[in-house]
């Protein structure tokens, strides 16, 4: 079996031995850091695979999918949605498992596999005699398309939906929110979205032009270097510490923490103990405090923590420790013995991490770019 290395066929094989070295690297990791995020993710890379494989050997001569294994169980896209919902869900969560109900995800492709393994089984002739008989004629194709589309469009919403909570939730835990890599979840959502779309449009071109195989082909080059992008920028992407997101399941609730209530007076004791930690101790200086590291260190929890926070500074977490360092990088910007210090050094001897994190929280509180300030520090 001799496989054609063509300009079609060549960068197709790249993407899917690329899928397959990366997936068993996610897989090596998540065995040794006990990691389920790897895991599905390295499905989820190794699912990839099978979505240009059938165009990778039809370019390169190799028939046996539409020979010996016409109507095999050959595509893995209805795994696809379910396998970056619940990668999303380990990665915001590290105490996330899957229990035997999330098999219910696998559902739609169970039913798409068995289907077309029953007429498999049943040899080649009977093959042929389904689908001109009932396949085609009956439109089970085109319901297979469309269900495809239905699981595409509902597990991107819960994906966003997910996303987004864990967005609003991020700030009031963290005082780093680059740490918990927003930008990687929301670039791994819109490459699933931008893939579909391509897919989607591709397919209604074919409808209308009756496109030929060599020419119905930009979408299966989109997806393998999908495979590229994801690989490289998944494993190459730093991982945030381990997460303990769930999402609310009260939809009237936003997800952050639901803060305890409080008295006015234990509202003003607890105020007066955190300003004489933050004051005292200067735990803002720390890059990577949270809410938990706060209550742990006034003997609290962090639902306290919380309540204290917003109601008697008005506040989420982020800001109100990111107040405390802008104050002293304003402090540090005025004294004239730190004048050699760069900006991004001013930020990050005040607990900054980075310096775009320090350039939009120094913007958020007091409208002036770091430099603007330096040049005018009465301004403000």
């Amino acid at each position: 079996m001799d496989f054609d290395f063509n300009l079609y066929s060549t960068p197709l094989l790249f993407g899917f031995v690329q899928g397959w070295v990366y997936a068993l690297l996610f897989w090596v990791r998540a065995w040794r850091q006990e990691r389920l995020s790897d895991a599905l993710f390295g499905c989820l890379l190794a699912a990839c695979t099978f979505e240009i494989w059938e165009y990778m050997l039809g370019f390169g001569g190799v028939e046996i999918l539409w020979r010996e294994l016409e109507f095999f169980p050959r595509s893995f896209s209805l795994l696809l949605p379910p396998l970056a919902y619940l990668y999303l869900k380990s990665q915001f969560n590290a105490e996330f498992r899957l229990h035997r109900a999330d098999l219910r995800h696998a559902l739609p492709f169970l039913l798409y596999a068995g289907y077309h393994l029953a007429v498999f089984v049943q040899g080649a002739a009977f093959v042929a005699y389904w689908k001109a008989a009932v396949h085609q004629p009956f439109g089970v194709e085109y319901a297979e398309r469309l269900c495809s589309v239905g699981v595409q469009v509902l597990y991107f919403y819960w994906a966003y939906r997910l996303f987004r909570d864990y967005q609003s939730w991020a700030p009031s835990q963290f005082s780093d929110t680059e740490a918990v890599s927003f930008t990687w979840f929301r670039n791994f959502l819109l490459a699933f979205l931008l893939s579909n779309l391509i897919g989607w449009g591709m397919t209604l071109v074919d409808i209308w032009l009756d496109l030929d195989f060599w020419h119905d082909w930009w979408d299966e080059l989109f997806n393998a270097g999908l495979i590229y992008y994801l690989g490289i920028a998944g494993y190459a992407q730093s991982q945030p510490r381990r997460l303990h997101f769930e999402p609310d399941p009260d939809p009237a609730m936003p997800a952050a923490a639901r803060p305890e209530k409080l008295s006015e007076a234990e509202l003003l004791l607890w105020k007066t103990k955190l300003e004489e930690l933050m004051t005292a101790e200067k735990v803002y200086l720390e890059p990577e405090l949270t809410l938990a590291d706060l209550a742990q260190r006034l003997h609290t929890n962090g639902s306290v923590m919380s309540a204290v926070i917003n109601g008697a500074f008005g506040k989420n977490f982020n800001d109100f420790v990111n107040t405390y360092r802008v104050e002293a990088v304003k402090q540090l910007l005025r004294d004239p013995a730190a004048q050699h210090l760069s900006f991004l050094g001013v930020g990050l001897e005040c607990g900054f991490n980075s310096k775009s994190t320090f350039n939009r929280a120094f913007k958020k509180l007091t409208g002036l770019s770091p430099g603007e300030f330096r040049q005018h520090p009465g301004q403000e």
